[in-house]
């Protein structure tokens, strides 16, 4: 379990992200370019493009869900906590299908399976946090 609250004051008062959201959001985008060099490298300058995109709308929508469901956190009422996480996985959703829809839709030379590994590995990096708890 985590040592600090992600509820805590600071957290909620002002613009800086709690430190296990900023290595989260860090590591995403880290992987993000790592996978892109590599589809560079063994693939196409297309298919980095396409890994760049994909991993950016999953980093978009963790963060627009971090931002949305702990804005609403406020004390310790278990239904406001219920809430809180469900506007944030609404926002997280929507972000991740406009997300999609857009790049379908503006970007016709996508490469389907680099953008789809580029947005998958992003929750690898949730297994990796996981495993760093412990």
């Amino acid at each position: 379990m985590y040592k600090t609250s992600l509820h805590s004051r600071s957290f909620q008062s002002g613009p800086a992200l709690h430190p296990h959201v900023s290595w989260i959001l860090s590591r995403q985008a880290a992987l993000a370019l790592i996978l892109a060099l590599a589809a560079w490298i063994f693939a196409s300058s297309n298919a980095a493009v396409s890994v760049l995109i994909g991993g950016s709308i999953g980093i978009v929508a963790n963060l627009g869900y971090v931002l949305r469901a702990m804005k609403m956190t406020t004390g310790g009422d278990p239904l406001k906590l219920y809430r809180a996480q469900s506007a944030g996985e609404g926002l997280k959703f929507a972000l991740t299908f406009a997300g999609f829809a857009l790049v379908f839709w503006g970007y016709k030379e996508v490469s389907a399976l680099p953008l789809f590994l580029g947005y998958a590995s992003t929750f690898a990096i949730f297994w990796v946090a996981l495993l760093k708890q412990r």
